[in-house]
C-alpha cells in the first residue's frame, strides 16, 4: 500500500512539474530571443535528462518491465520523499516566479532582459537546477527502483556539468562585472557559507 502511495505521489508531482514549466513556457514564447547560445549538444542534453525525468520513471509506473530491479526501503523514506519531492517542486515554481520574463529553456538572452539577484537567486546562482537536482534525490526515495529511481542523477548530471559553465560564460559575456560580483558572493546550487 505505501509503495502506490508513493509512485501516485511521483505523478503527480511529476504533473505539477509539467504544469508549473508550461505556464512558463508558454510566457517565454513572448519574448523576443536577442542571443541565441544554445546547440545541438544543448538539444541532446535536455532530451536525456526528459529520459532521466519523464520517460524511464512513467515506462517503471506503467509496465513490470523494470521490476527486477526494485529495492524495498522503510517506509518512513518514502514519506521523507514526499516531503523532499514538495520542496523541489517549490523551488522550481519559486525560481521561475523570481525570474519571471527571464527564463529561458535553452542558453539565450532575451530582450530587455536583466539579472535576477533577488528571491532564491539571492543566495544561489541555478535554484532550478537545485530544484531537479533535489528532485533526483525524491526519485530515488519514491520510486525504489535502482533504474527508474537513479535515472533523473544518472541523466541530469552531464546537462548539469556541460550547460552551467556555458550559462555562466554567456551571463558573463551579458552582464559583465555585475554578474562576476554576483558569482563572487553565491553558490551555484548550494547557498555558499559565510564565515
Amino acid at each position: 500500500m505505501p509503495d502506490s502511495i508513493f509512485r501516485i505521489s511521483y505523478i503527480i508531482g511529476l504533473i505539477a512539474g509539467s504544469v508549473i514549466r508550461a505556464v512558463y513556457t508558454r510566457q517565454y514564447r513572448k519574448n523576443t530571443i536577442v542571443d541565441d547560445h544554445k546547440t545541438a549538444q544543448d538539444k541532446l542534453l535536455i532530451s536525456l535528462s526528459s529520459l532521466g525525468l519523464i520517460i524511464i520513471p512513467l515506462f517503471y509506473l506503467l509496465s513490470p518491465w523494470l521490476d527486477f530491479a526494485d529495492y524495498q526501503l522503510p517506509v518512513w523514506v518514502g514519506w521523507v520523499g514526499v516531503v523532499v519531492f514538495a520542496f523541489a517542486l517549490w523551488l522550481l515554481w519559486r525560481s521561475h516566479v523570481d525570474l519571471g520574463r527571464n527564463w529561458s529553456p535553452s542558453l539565450e538572452i532575451m530582450e530587455e532582459h536583466r539579472l535576477v539577484t533577488g528571491g532564491v537567486y539571492r543566495r544561489i546562482r541555478h535554484p532550478m537546477y537545485a530544484a531537479h537536482w533535489v528532485w533526483g534525490i525524491a526519485q530515488v526515495l519514491l520510486l525504489q527502483n535502482w533504474i527508474a529511481g537513479y535515472s533523473m542523477l544518472v541523466f541530469f548530471l552531464p546537462m548539469y556539468l556541460t550547460r552551467v559553465p556555458h550559462e555562466e560564460q554567456m551571463m558573463l559575456e551579458s552582464f559583465g562585472e555585475e554578474y562576476r560580483q554576483y558569482t563572487n558572493r553565491t553558490g551555484r546550487v548550494i547557498p555558499r557559507l559565510r564565515l
